[in-house]
């Protein structure tokens, strides 16, 4: 049997880009200037282009942030997928139970992880446990993903099909998948999925669909940083 592997970490890789702060310039600019709009990108004085940017992040104008385009390769538990396709917003392709052998790799929760929640819901607060929590959480997930990886095994050694075996595994299961979105919708994921103190509507995420969330925000803020600034400034509001 493949050796089992945990992890506490995720994985979010930019695969493929079409997407520029010019994008929403030029998608914006056609109102006015019609099909000279493209020809007028770069031309024109570069504090311009960032008033109009903040401008339509301000007054919520979001289509012009849509001509773009970023697909992202994530690994990450399956509980965190299912999370993350409540995003309509997104196209996606997952890796499938049914057509290949899911490889041994599971989460755990790593020594930061806030184990005690306090409040409402929708409204909950999240400290730190003890260290005989941490230690009974981290061999739980070991034991349980142990146990239901050799019933998985003992299934597919037995001739039963993938798509009836994989029953027995749990949501700590890693998978892999392609999304694809564009800059207005990735803002609206990035507001609902992350902790912050500047943003205008806070939101309480779990922890792990957050690490993905701050990964893609740190790629977006590399390749769109005026459009990410005035994302900031408007209080982390998608337009």
């Amino acid at each position: 049997m493949s050796e089992i592997v945990f992890r506490s970490d995720v994985t979010v890789e930019l695969v493929r880009c079409s997407a520029a702060d010019s994008d929403v310039v030029f998608a914006a600019r056609v109102s006015t200037v019609g099909e000279q709009s493209k020809d007028v990108v770069g031309q024109e004085d570069a504090g311009r282009d960032r008033g109009l940017i903040r401008y339509l992040m301000r007054d919520r104008h979001g289509s012009p942030f849509e001509h773009n385009s970023f697909t992202f390769f994530v690994e990450a538990p399956i509980f965190v997928f299912r999370e993350f396709m409540r995003h309509r917003i997104a196209s996606y392709n997952e890796e499938s139970g049914r057509y290949r052998e899911m490889r041994p790799v599971f989460y755990v929760p790593g020594d930061d992880r806030r184990l005690i929640q306090k409040g409402k819901p929708g409204a909950y607060d999240f400290y730190e446990g003890t260290d005989e929590q941490r230690e009974l959480v981290q061999a739980e997930h070991r034991r349980q993903a142990e146990a239901a990886y050799e019933s998985y095994r003992r299934m597919l050694d037995a001739g039963v099909a993938r798509e009836v075996a994989r029953g027995v595994l749990p949501l700590s299961l890693f998978s892999s998948m392609y999304v694809t979105m564009n800059a207005r919708s990735m803002m609206n994921f990035i507001s609902l999925r992350t902790t912050s103190d500047d943003s205008h509507f806070p939101s309480f995420p779990q922890r792990e669909i957050e690490m993905v969330a701050e990964k893609i925000e740190q790629l977006f803020a590399e390749k769109m940083p005026i459009t990410y600034e005035a994302f900031n400034d408007a209080g982390r509001v998608a337009p």
